[in-house]
């Protein structure tokens, strides 16, 4: 909302249209809930006025009754009577008792009126008298001898009930006149009541919103000259007045539309320019290029880009000492192999430092002795941009023009924001070949450890067993010699094996999910060499592992089988892989068995059981040599906990398995 509109909490109360509303409706409201209250408390009235007739009318019946058991009781004073006329009088003193006090729960009570209170105060008279006279001397045994005053007091007590019957009468019938006349009044309330709703609905809220309709119909035409009067001071003229506004901004919006439009169309395609720049930048620098190639692919697009006469790409040293010249475009000779544009912080071509960029016209003559060797060049602006990584500067990005020119704020962003993905891309590359060579010398380091377990000391052997046979052949012990000889060719065959199967085991590569054939061609093989009887046995259905965790298993497979070869004596192998959770490999044979006690003793200076367990590690797996008559090799990893990283094929050779 601007200044110009004005908030409705600001209009007086009065003044608001939902006040009157309100202010009407609670007014019907009063008026219509008075009128209901008057009905009930007529109707209400008429019902307890109704209920008391026909409880003083029963007095009647009550009196004639009483009167005839107390004529028949004065003939034969017989008991039966008597107890009867007692019930009569308790009934009869409890529908008074009624009358006087009312049972609002009925309802049932007197009207409140004096004639009728003292018609029934004087009814209440008259029936202690007949009680006195009449009833208790005739129920105390006295003769009945003036049967016409008998009859004639209970006929003038009558008399008194029937008056008190009309009078209560005649006041339902006044209740229910004004009753009749509550309702008319009700009725016409109702009509007047909506007809003046009706009328001021129309006044106050139907003909306002037909005035706006039409008006918004007018500017649906582009009609802007339409204006609505401001009649009332209330939330329809703050409606009014905030549509005229409408209309003015409208109209002076419309006539400044299409200069608007085009400043937006041209904005939006710079937009699309710089994220197809951006785009096209990103896709090359995660593509595989060397890193000249990265900065000179990105700097040739930058200069495409902004429309640069040159530019150049020069990483910095970590020391911060020189800025080598990487790649450049429409550069001469001199200006690429300027010393100055050598050192970071004194090249004053492209000084960007501290991940700021730098923008510097050259206004200098090339021929002044101060001239720049950008200005000697002919260029007139250098704009030079931090090449990143993170939180340090590891290059710089100049692009070069002949003419100045400015660089707004979006543009000198988004060649910042390049030159980080330059930057991380360079530094990606420097992580990598750092990794390769890490993992060349962890190779290295593996297989030396595995020639030392295998290929020396089988060398060591053979060296002994030679120099034995030298000093036979001195001593001219040729039975000696004839023994040494068989041991010599043994050792030398088995050197020859272990060189084949390292040579074997480092040419080992995998197919993805064909560990299964891969570990039978091992097994296969053992059975070859040796005659041993082998068997493989495959359960589960685990997801397929990486190749690299099927390889490394796969080389643990190979150990296992090159030590039962060397040293178990077996007649028999068994392999089970179950691939499931936890998977589980196992590799039984019905060897000899080991001593853990020399095993342990040994573990130190022989390397292959070693790299068996590194190899569990980087799987993150367990390994296990359990003796049962033979040895087990057991391989237990719980794959929903593995997040290790396989890198390197690491060969040794076991050779701890020892005689039991």
């Amino acid at each position: 909302m601007d200044d110009t509109s004005t908030d409705l909490s600001r209009l007086p109360m009065r003044q608001q249209l939902s006040f009157r509303v309100l202010a009407l409706l609670m007014a019907a409201l009063a008026v219509g809930l008075l009128t209901i209250g008057v009905t009930l408390y007529l109707s209400w009235q008429l019902e307890g006025g109704g209920a008391a007739i026909n409880a003083a009318g029963s007095l009647r019946m009550r009196t004639y009754k009483m009167a005839l058991t107390l004529s028949h009781y004065a003939r034969n004073h017989d008991p039966a009577l008597a107890e009867r006329i007692e019930r009569e009088r308790a009934d009869f003193a409890e529908t008074l008792a009624l009358l006087r006090h009312g049972d609002p729960t009925r309802p049932l009570y007197l009207p409140n009126d004096a004639r009728v209170r003292q018609q029934f105060t004087h009814i209440e008279t008259e029936y202690a008298r007949l009680d006195t006279a009449w009833i208790q001397p005739l129920l105390g045994g006295t003769r009945l001898e003036n049967w016409y005053g008998f009859r004639r007091d209970f006929d003038e007590f009558v008399d008194h009930i029937n008056e008190l019957v009309l009078s209560i009468e005649q006041l339902n019938t006044e209740r229910t006149m004004w009753l009749r006349l509550s309702q008319m009044v009700l009725i016409a309330l109702a009509i007047a009541g909506t007809v003046t709703q009706i009328y001021l609905m129309f006044l106050l809220i139907f003909r306002p919103l037909g005035h706006l309709r039409q008006a918004i119909g007018r500017m649906a035409e582009k009609d802007f000259t339409v204006r609505l009067p401001v009649q009332t001071r209330d939330e329809f003229g703050e409606v009014q007045e905030g549509f005229n506004r409408m209309a003015d901004r409208l109209a002076d919006a419309y006539g400044s539309l299409e200069r608007r439009v085009e400043e937006k169309t041209s904005a939006l395609n710079a937009q699309n320019r710089e994220l197809a720049v951006l785009y096209d930048v990103a896709t090359f620098l995660n593509g595989a290029h060397t890193p000249n190639g990265l900065c000179h692919g990105t700097l040739e697009r930058l200069v495409q880009w902004t429309g640069a006469d040159g530019g150049s790409v020069r990483v910095i040293d970590p020391l911060q000492q020189s800025a080598w010249l990487i790649t450049s475009i429409g550069l001469p000779e001199g200006l690429r192999e300027s010393p100055v544009c050598a050192m970071p912080r004194d090249c004053l071509c492209g000084p960007a430092q501290d991940g700021r960029a730098v923008i510097r016209v050259l206004a200098c003559d090339a021929a002044m002795e101060s001239a720049t060797p950008c200005s000697r060049a002919g260029f007139g602006q250098v704009s030079a941009f931090p090449v990143s990584a993170g939180e340090s500067q590891v290059g710089i990005l100049a692009l070069h023009f002949i003419e100045p020119r400015e660089l707004g704020e979006r543009q000198q962003q988004l060649i910042t924001t390049l030159g980080q993905h330059l930057g991380i891309a360079l530094e990606n590359q420097r992580l990598a070949a750092r990794d390769r060579e890490l993992a060349v010398s962890e190779e290295r380091n593996l297989m030396a450890q595995g020639l030392h377990d295998s290929i020396a000391q089988g060398l060591t052997f053979l060296n002994l067993q030679v120099q034995l046979l030298d000093d036979s052949l001195r001593r001219n012990a040729l039975d000696e010699a004839r023994e040494v000889v068989p041991l010599l060719r043994a050792g030398v065959n088995e050197s020859y094996e272990d060189v084949r199967e390292l040579l074997l085991n480092f040419r080992t590569r995998l197919q993805e999910g064909d560990l299964a054939g891969a570990m039978r061609a091992a097994i296969d093989k053992l059975r070859q060499q040796t005659g041993i009887t082998t068997s493989l046995a495959l359960t589960g259905h685990g997801a397929v592992l990486p190749t690299d965790m099927q390889l490394q298993l796969l080389f643990i497979l190979q150990e296992a089988l090159s030590n039962v070869r060397k040293h178990s004596g077996a007649t028999r192998v068994d392999v089970t892989l179950h691939n499931g959770l936890p998977l589980r490999l196992e590799i039984r044979d019905n060897g000899r068995g080991f001593d853990e006690a020399i095993m342990a003793e040994r573990a130190g200076t022989h390397v292959g059981l070693s790299i068996m367990r590194e190899r569990a590690e980087r799987l993150g797996a367990s390994l296990e040599f359990i003796d049962d008559g033979g040895v087990t090799v057991v391989v237990t990893m719980n794959r929903a906990g593995n997040d290790k990283v396989i890198d390197g094929d690491t060969h040794g050779r076991d050779d701890t398995r020892l005689a039991g």
